[in-house]
């Protein structure tokens, strides 16, 4: 057996030349949690992974926001198979209702945002700030300039950078954002930084040169060049491998398991039950408080942002309910003003009939796939 001092005189005889770069570390793996972006590898779709008809802002990638603003084109998103080599998943938009001429007030961004206590390592606002460095992979049919925008939320300042594609093939881009020293990110809970790629832009945030310096935010410059990537319906765009790190160098993508981006996805979003997984999922153990309400506690995965919101749609026996050898549909759930970012309070009402004290079992009324219940406190 080689003893531990041998080990060590192995290690310390160890002669290397040549240049050691970062892929020559485990795959191109650097050690240490260096990308800010949660589900950048587009992973996680916990609302779903398909989306037609989409004509206004809303999430659908966990994380990651569609933004439209007085816009009339129309998209179907899918989280898509079809991603450059190492990665499984994006996130792709096809046009199916074009919009050839941009109005000067009309936008399309999809973006996403970050915690301010999340991002103190910048140093923005200090001498010491850093730079940011924004990379990712994009693929899409429309060619052209394309504008990535950083907000300072807490500051009202913004910089932006462009993109050239010039091919329909899977690209990394790497966006160098300078340090900003004015400006400190809030250390908090609250959205401070807000990254948005622009795909539609009209006038109002075009004209004269982009604006590629930290400035107080005014829409004038701050989307210059940007392509109508929804002038024809044969277009689509897809991303994955977003990384936003400190510094001017863009390291290798940083993989992490489905498990921990799962988990970090579930801090904004929790999706308890969907009736499109299973119309009869689990909902939680409760008790009739009165003859016509229940009452029932959720605990999240993981300790939320803040306090969430419900979304549970109301409709005809949306819910069951089983207690004392019987089953009781009833049609609306309630988030209860008792619950925190850590444990829910859920009443179910509406049409609900029992008996007070009875204990009982709740799970989706297996009548509508629509049925759900979600957890939401998102930026």
């Amino acid at each position: 057996m080689t003893r531990a001092k041998d080990i060590s005189k192995i290690v310390t005889d160890a002669n290397f030349s040549g240049d050691i770069t970062a892929s020559s570390f485990n795959g191109g793996q650097l050690g240490g949690r260096r990308n800010i972006i949660i589900n950048g590898a587009m992973q996680v779709f916990q609302r779903g992974t398909s989306f037609t008809s989409v004509s206004n802002t809303a999430y659908h990638a966990d994380r990651f926001e569609l933004y439209m603003q007085n816009e009339a084109s129309v998209y179907t998103v899918t989280q898509d198979s079809d991603a450059p080599n190492g990665f499984a998943n994006s996130l792709k938009l096809d046009v199916t209702t074009a919009d050839t001429s941009t109005a000067s007030n009309e936008e399309v961004k999809l973006y996403t945002k970050l915690e301010g206590q999340d991002l103190q390592q910048f140093k923005k606002g200090t001498s010491d700030a850093e730079q940011m460095t924004l990379s990712f992979y994009v693929k899409t049919n429309k060619t052209g300039t394309y504008v990535v925008e950083l907000f300072d939320r807490d500051n009202t300042r913004e910089v932006s950078a462009s993109y050239t594609v010039s091919d329909t093939n899977w690209n990394r881009y790497t966006l160098t954002f300078p340090a900003d020293t004015t400006g400190a990110f809030d250390d908090d809970n609250a959205s401070s930084l807000e990254i948005s790629f622009w795909l539609i832009a009209g006038s109002a945030v075009q004209g004269g040169t982009l604006n590629t310096t930290w400035r107080s935010a005014s829409d004038p410059s701050s989307a210059t060049g940007q392509v109508n990537f929804a002038d024809s319906t044969d277009n689509n765009w897809a991303i994955t491998g977003v990384q936003l790190e400190v510094g001017s160098v863009a390291t290798p993508f940083e993989h992490r398991s489905y498990g921990e981006e799962l988990a970090l996805c579930q801090r904004y979003f929790y999706a308890h039950a969907d009736g499109t997984r299973d119309m009869a999922e689990h909902l939680g153990m409760g008790t009739y408080y009165t003859s016509t309400s229940i009452f029932f506690s959720v605990s999240p995965k993981v300790s939320m942002r803040a306090t969430p919101t419900l979304e549970a749609p109301t409709g005809t026996n949306y819910y069951i309910a089983f207690s004392n050898s019987s089953s009781d549909h009833f049609d609306a759930l309630t988030l209860s003003a008792r619950s925190s970012q850590h444990q829910f309070e859920i009443e179910g009402n509406t049409n609900a009939s029992g008996t007070v004290g009875h204990g009982t079992l709740l799970r989706l009324g297996s009548t509508s796939n629509t049925a759900k219940m979600f957890f939401d406190a998102e930026l």
